[in-house]
């Protein structure tokens, strides 16, 4: 850490983040700019790569999500991958530049014999040299612990959205089962990988609800994915106007803001951004994407859009395992008297 940053926060609150999204953008994203510097190489981009290793037939019923077993447009059901299927792909995309394999279950909850191929798939990803990421629903202590020996680096388990809408998108499944599983990941070891949604119907307080929820755990998640819905034809979100692009920025920003040293992701919906878009984004504090032509059933920019991309912005992949060099060089003072609540988190 910078020691000339803030000590992170824990204790945000809704106002304080809905003083920053109303900030001229101009001054948002300085502010932003200014932390993102703080704490990362500005100039380089965590890769990641996320696999479905087992698709369709799940009993939740996720408003947005096509593998929903209650919604029309389920998509083909496929069994659980077989484990060198998955290390094959992992190798192609450390050949590609990812330097994290991400995967992903649909599931309520693992059962415990699941949890012996995920353990192999784990353990041979980790001997290629990348980091792991997994994601397969609630978690108990137990199966935390598992994941942990097996040397899982990283458990993804979204928020969403706020408390307050959350009831509106899912009902199989509480806010607090949600909490649950992350308390379980971060007792056991492992780094936690959480974020949300937008364009769900959400307000933009509760846009500003689901970043206090994710910044005030006790621990920041190290990596926040941010995804755009992705609207499939047959569920229940499918035709729902399309968030502002200006709207998707300012989140990014007041992420970073208020968890300086995450990972901040551009995830889903990368498909329907376009270049310039992703730019603000990344100028926002945006510092990781997916890589690859699929995020489980949905479309991800190929990779070679993804190169041409970082050739014309001078952004870099990060290197697997690289140290993050301290960035205090590029801090900046933020702009004063813009009316917003004094930042005591890296600004």
């Amino acid at each position: 850490m910078n020691p000339t940053a803030a000590p992170l926060r824990h204790d945000w609150t809704v106002a304080e983040a809905l003083e920053l999204f109303a900030l001229p953008f101009a001054d948002l994203l300085y502010r932003a700019q200014g932390v993102h510097r703080q704490h990362f190489d500005p100039n380089a981009v965590q890769v990641s790569t996320l696999l479905s290793i087992k698709t369709g037939a799940c009993p939740e019923d996720c408003a947005y999500c096509p593998q929903s077993a209650r919604h029309e447009g389920e998509v083909e059901r496929e069994k659980l991958l077989a484990v060198e299927e998955v290390l094959s792909a992992a190798r192609t995309a450390k050949a590609s530049g990812a330097s994290r394999f991400c995967m992903g279950a649909a599931w309520r909850n693992p059962k415990d014999r699941d949890l012996d191929a995920v353990v192999a798939m784990v353990e041979g990803v980790k001997a290629l040299g990348l980091e792991t990421c997994v994601t397969l629903g609630m978690l108990r202590v137990d199966q935390a612990q598992r994941l942990k020996d097996a040397g899982l680096d990283y458990y993804n388990h979204n928020l969403d959205t706020s408390p307050e809408f959350y009831g509106s998108i899912i009902t199989t499944r509480t806010y607090q089962d949600r909490l649950d599983t992350l308390g379980h990941v971060r007792s056991a070891g492992i780094k936690v990988c959480s974020g949300g949604i937008l364009g769900m119907g959400e307000s933009l307080r509760d846009r500003a609800g689901m970043l206090v929820q994710l910044a005030n755990l006790p621990e920041h998640p190290e990596s926040v994915p941010i995804n755009l819905l992705v609207q499939v034809e047959g569920t229940p979100l499918y035709g729902r106007d399309r968030l502002d692009g200006i709207d998707f920025v300012r989140t990014i920003a007041v992420a970073r803001l208020l968890m300086p040293q995450s990972f901040v992701r551009l995830s889903a919906g990368r498909t329907d951004m376009s270049d310039e878009l992703q730019a603000l984004c990344f100028s926002a504090g945006a510092n990781s994407i997916f890589y690859g032509e699929k995020l489980l059933t949905t479309a991800n920019p190929d990779t070679d859009r993804d190169r041409a991309l970082f050739a014309k912005l001078g952004v870099r992949a990060l290197e697997i395992q690289e140290t993050l060099p301290e960035a205090g060089d590029f801090v900046q003072e933020a702009p004063c008297g813009c009316g917003a609540a004094k930042l005591r988190a890296g600004a």
